[in-house]
């Protein structure tokens, strides 16, 4: 049971700077609940949606990932931060969408064929999809063809890929290897994570990156995507 004070706060009692601070708390305390009230109120005070993305939500998810980073923060509490911000992600992507709010970039994601652990890819996915990036989730044991035919319909800029298993862990290269032989593989960029995993490893399989846990995956994929803004249009 939660205690008294919070609830006995009236959201609607703050000024605007201290409800986006006190909505970057609640969500880092994973209060989906005081976190949709805290986005309608401000929508409701004539804030653009862009706006409470950027300075309401998008701190608190990036003190979320600094701090499970650094060992404060455990799977249990980011996912509860996590569907906190799906849930007021899903108040505003409909109004983020009528305003042509531009998005980080795309990505497809999915624990490959074989593997049926899903937990830390959602944790991504979710993660992925509070640092602004529009997200499309292939789900488990997603083989070459899936990956394939999902990048052809979605376009995306980033291809993200998970192993728990290490007999799974050599299907990876199957999807690159993949990639190539369509001739698109230069086109997106390639992020793999799962526990067994290494940076050798995935340099081996001619992947861009791994990534040891959500919040550096968020942090490896913004710096992907300022390069690829960053680059001469030829």
């Amino acid at each position: 049971m939660s205690d008294d004070t919070e609830d006995d706060l009236d959201l609607r009692s703050l000024d605007d700077d201290e409800l986006a601070e006190q909505i970057g708390d609640d969500l880092y305390d994973g209060l989906k609940d005081e976190v949709v009230e805290g986005v309608e109120i401000l929508l409701e005070r004539g804030w653009d949606p862009n706006r409470i993305l950027n300075e309401a939500l998008m701190p608190g998810m990036d003190v979320v990932g600094d701090d499970f980073r650094d060992g404060i923060l455990f799977v249990p509490e980011v996912l509860l931060a996590a569907n906190a911000m799906k849930a007021a992600m899903e108040v505003l992507r409909p109004l983020l969408v009528e305003t042509g709010a531009p998005k980080i970039g795309k990505m497809v994601i999915g624990t490959v064929k074989g593997d049926i652990h899903d937990i830390g890819k959602n944790l991504v996915a979710m993660m992925m999809e509070g640092a602004g990036f529009e997200v499309v989730n292939l789900g488990i044991n997603v083989d070459a063809d899936q990956f394939l035919a999902a990048i052809d319909e979605h376009q995306p800029d980033i291809l993200g890929m998970s192993a728990l298993l290490t007999t799974t862990m050599p299907y990876m290269k199957t999807v690159i290897e993949a990639l190539d032989e369509k001739g698109i593989r230069d086109d997106i960029i390639v992020l793999v994570g799962g526990a067994p995993l290494n940076a050798d490893f995935a340099q081996a399989i001619g992947a861009d990156a791994y990534c040891k846990d959500a919040a550096v995956a968020v942090e490896t994929a913004r710096e992907f995507m300022k390069r690829k803004h960053n680059q001469p249009v030829s």
